[in-house]
């Protein structure tokens, strides 16, 4: 059995750590918070583009542009969104797994027709040591979203498509559904299908980050809501001039969405970067009180062994005297 300095030892040791589990755990917390309401800034904007989008595929189901141009695969970018530090439990693990079989799948292509937008420290290091063509430095993004450096990365993706450079992209990244659920996703980003990625679960739960039973809740009932007041997107009116024709318009369209769909994905892999993060250190420091208990006990009966076993001495003593 370990001394008593021992065990005092240990409890100092794991006390300190559950004071640093619990400071990290309140600033992922915050942390969320922040990026939940980037999240809920960038909505209005977001229903509102696929507002218009439905409204004009249901006019026009069969517009094709450029950039749904489905041709053979020679050659394949991949978006990846992951996170910078540790500790926040297997979600970096789980992106990088992802990838590993996304790469498996291309395989035949070989490695250097595989070219990765690694967004964040940890995958773009795991691309390096995987041999594959990484096309740039993007870590940054991943502490500090920025729409504009998002729009020039779907700007240089949609410009290497059209130009032939790239003949499919995808993107891998975790939606955010709640704190207590991050889905990790993968998607076509070109060519873009609109009509498929518009009936996407887009879904959120913005209120609250807090991984509890009514949080999920939350997300059920919304679906549910949504279900009851699904209706059809009505055509444009007859009498509506689209100029010069639809066609040119949905040209000009999809380059946005597909921007907004670099900045969403960022949003959604922060916010479930910082809500991993949360839920690993509030484990982490359930541990940490769990074993305090324990030592606390262990260390109370050594101390009380040690207080009878002198007693006995004493008392051992005394008599032989």
């Amino acid at each position: 059995m370990p001394s008593l300095k021992e065990i005092k030892n240990r409890l100092s040791s794991v006390n300190s750590t559950r004071k640093i589990t619990s400071a990290m755990k309140m600033v992922a917390s915050s942390k969320l918070h922040h990026a939940q309401t980037m999240i809920e800034n960038m909505l209005p904007y977001e229903t509102l583009l696929e507002h218009i989008l439905k409204t004009f595929l249901a006019s026009e189901t069969d517009a094709r542009t450029v950039l749904n141009e489905v041709r053979p695969v020679k050659r394949v970018a991949l978006v990846v969104y992951a996170s910078n530090s540790s500790l926040c439990g297997g979600f970096n693990a789980n992106v990088i797994r992802l990838l590993q079989h996304v790469v498996d799948e291309y395989a035949e292509l070989g490695k250097e027709n595989i070219v990765v937008y690694p967004i964040g420290r940890k995958v773009a290091e795991k691309a390096v040591k995987m041999g594959l063509n990484v096309a740039g430095d993007f870590t940054a993004l991943a502490e500090k979203p920025n729409a504009n450096d998002c729009i020039t990365i779907a700007r240089e993706l949609g410009e290497k498509f059209i130009g032939g450079e790239f003949d499919r992209v995808e993107m891998i990244y975790h939606h955010f559904k709640s704190a207590g659920s991050q889905i990790l996703t993968r998607k076509p980003f070109l060519p873009i299908d609109i009509e498929e990625e518009l009936k996407r679960d887009h879904e959120r739960d913005l209120t609250s980050n807090v991984t509890t039973k009514k949080a999920q809740e939350y997300i059920k009932r919304k679906e549910e809501e949504k279900k009851r007041e699904e209706k059809e997107v009505v055509p444009l009116n007859d009498n509506f001039l689209v100029e010069p024709d639809m066609n040119t318009v949905l040209t000009k369209l999809i380059p946005k969405y597909l921007h907004l769909m670099v900045y969403t994905a960022l949003l959604d892999s922060i916010a479930s970067e910082h809500a991993a993060r949360m839920v690993a250190m509030q484990t982490a420091t359930d541990n940490a009180d769990e074993i305090l208990r324990e030592l606390n006990l262990q260390y109370n009966k050594s101390r009380q062994q040690a207080i009878t076993s002198e007693l006995l001495d004493i008392v051992g003593g005394s008599i032989n005297n």
